[in-house]
């Protein structure tokens, strides 16, 4: 069970980064944050890279990453946008959604097919996405559905979760093509080069602002590091697809970190809401 431990440190640092991020993009623009939670972890993966054992790569692997990182550079900034412009409580929670749509997109690119307990586990999800603004059924049984279509974050995030759907199925066959811990290392390092570029050319080649507030930025770096180390250690023993699961406890991290440090409201309807959609995800991922 220590895999168990791991991803769910994985599942706190990963929550401590974003609830950072959210904090620094408060000041900052969406593309400097999006490029400082990949860079800033830079020299760290490059150096992890230089004693990791490159496994033999064929054309399909670069193939594959050739279609997953532009894929995964618009989910990395429509994640920022959506944690800048709303709550982490409303936002977090809709990633959640990927294994729903990886019911599907697996069916369509591995054919692969749910079973009676998957169909469950999709149930239980929506479920609990609805029970997040269940306040709101005052307006009406649909009142849940309109609030959530109306919190530009939810929407923004529900996107990212259908990409990383995609992702998820190429990440697997670029694993396949290579080895966890190697594709561990450098999606997130080819991630931040990938976004480079765009943080240039978004502020105009002055590059000085993504050393504005060094304190914030480095625990952002040192939370993603945290989060790939014990991410890795996870994956060493156990499945991927385990490990992701439990990693979706981040949501309820995130939740907390919304009550904590931005005095979010509706506390306890968003945490049932959570610990619903967890136990769906469970379902789909476990049975």
């Amino acid at each position: 069970m220590t895999w168990f431990y791991y991803s769910v440190l994985a599942a706190f640092f990963s929550a401590t980064a974003t609830a950072l991020s959210k904090k620094a993009v408060e000041e900052n623009d969406i593309y400097t944050v999006a490029w400082i939670r990949y860079g800033y972890t830079l020299p760290f993966l490059l150096c992890f890279m230089v004693f990791t054992e490159i496994p033999p790569l064929d054309s399909t692997f670069f193939l594959v990453n050739a279609a997953i990182i532009p894929l995964e550079v618009l989910a990395v900034i429509l994640y920022t946008k959506a944690i800048k412009y709303s709550p982490l409580s409303l936002t977090l929670p809709f990633l959640s959604l990927t294994p729903v749509f990886l019911i599907g997109t697996s069916f369509v690119m591995l054919g692969e097919r749910p079973d009676k307990s998957g169909t469950a586990g999709i149930l239980l999800v929506v479920l609990g996405a609805y029970l997040l603004n269940v306040h709101t059924t005052k307006e009406g049984v649909l009142g849940p559905v309109h609030a959530t279509l109306e919190e530009e974050g939810s929407v923004l995030m529900i996107i990212v979760a259908f990409i990383y759907s995609i992702t998820a199925n190429l990440s697997k066959i670029a694993i396949q093509h290579s080895s966890p811990i190697f594709f561990a290392a450098f999606h997130p390092t080819t991630l931040a080069l990938a976004l480079f570029p765009i943080l240039v050319i978004t502020s105009g080649g002055n590059l000085a602002r993504v050393f504005s507030s060094p304190v914030l930025f480095v625990s952002i770096g040192i939370s993603q590091l945290l989060m790939y180390a014990t991410q890795n250690l996870a994956i060493l023993t156990i499945e991927i697809s385990y490990m992701l699961s439990v990693k979706r406890t981040s949501l309820i991290f995130g939740v907390l970190y919304g009550w904590l440090l931005f005095r979010e409201t509706n506390l306890r309807e968003r945490m049932l809401g959570c610990i619903v959609i967890l136990i769906g995800v469970g379902l789909i991922a476990f049975l």
